[in-house]
């Protein structure tokens, strides 16, 4: 790194400190063909919380079936004794719920749908079928002491049904938040959104009485959009952001998704915005050099391949 780049120039009225919440262990990972060793995952989980992020998203109790490549959750978790970070994992069901309670998870998360098509997808169910799944399953983490976030996917566009109507979106973040979610999580699963989108859905969702506070933005960057995305949601008061390191990840049931928003393209913005993030962004590049030599491919993140001197 060339010292003093990027130059930090904030800008009035953005947050003095944001969240990383990063899922490349879980969504970065789970559509690779090609199964990643436990003990590979486990050593990127600790080198992701090393260079200082404070909540990393370890794996999801989906059964195996539909996503082999997390088939080693319950072996997984062991590994990570230790690590200074918070390790939410993704439970689908109470059967879920179950296994990641018996292993000592503390926090939990939910994957839901904006539109009827991928949640058929993705679930096998209705919007309203899979709310009836989620109720029981959400209760049950309350009850528990765990902290629950809700993840809305398809928020700004599916590829069955083309434009998703703000309404639709805010009716079903609405019901995830009224189980008990804490947070709720705004995903563009396949990439389509744009700032002025965002920034109408943020809107939209606070007259219906939700508080920024509770949301989280997940961008993909099929378009080249995520970081302008990002900086609208910024610009409206959002504080956590979704991210995967090197820009890992799709989604096994949207095929026009590709890679989520960089870790790396996320913090080289905000540090030049002065935005405090904790994050080491020479370990983290480090990191994902790694991860992407164990993949077998160089990342697709455009800050790691310039701080590593990759070729694209």
């Amino acid at each position: 790194m060339i010292s003093g780049l990027p130059m930090a120039v904030p800008e009035p009225g953005l947050p003095a400190r944001v969240r990383i919440h990063e899922v490349g262990p879980r969504d970065g990972l789970q559509n690779e063909k090609a199964i990643v060793p436990v003990e590979v995952k486990a050593e990127f989980i600790r080198r992701l919380a090393a260079a200082g992020l404070g909540t990393v998203e370890a794996t999801s109790f989906v059964h195996p079936k539909w996503v082999p490549q997390l088939a080693d959750a319950e072996q997984l978790l062991p590994l990570l004794d230790g690590v200074p970070a918070r390790l939410p994992v993704l439970v689908p069901n109470a059967r879920g719920l179950e296994r990641a309670r018996a292993l000592g998870a503390r926090e939990v998360a939910v994957f839901g749908s904006a539109t009827e098509s991928f949640a058929k997808a993705n679930l096998n169910r209705t919007v309203d079928e899979s709310l009836e799944m989620f109720a029981p399953v959400v209760a049950g983490a309350r009850e528990a002491g765990l902290a629950v976030r809700g993840y809305l996917s398809m928020c700004f566009g599916d590829p069955w049904e083309g434009a998703v109507p703000l309404e639709q979106v805010v009716r079903v973040a609405r019901r995830l938040l009224d189980l008990g979610c804490d947070e709720l999580s705004l995903g563009d699963t396949i990439g389509v959104a744009t700032p002025g989108h965002v920034t109408a859905l943020l809107t939209a969702l606070n007259e219906a009485g939700v508080e920024t506070g509770r949301l989280a933005v997940h961008f993909h960057d099929t378009y080249g959009q995520a970081l302008a995305n990002t900086l609208a949601a910024l610009r409206h008061g959002v504080t956590t952001v979704d991210a995967s390191a090197g820009g890992l990840g799709g989604c096994p049931y949207a095929k026009s998704a590709t890679g989520n928003l960089a870790t790396e393209d996320l913090v080289w913005m905000l540090d030049g915005l002065g935005i405090d993030t904790g994050v080491d962004l020479g370990r983290l590049t480090a990191t994902s050099v790694w991860m992407a030599e164990q993949l077998g491919r160089p990342s697709p993140s455009r800050t790691v391949r310039a701080l590593s001197h990759q070729e694209p």
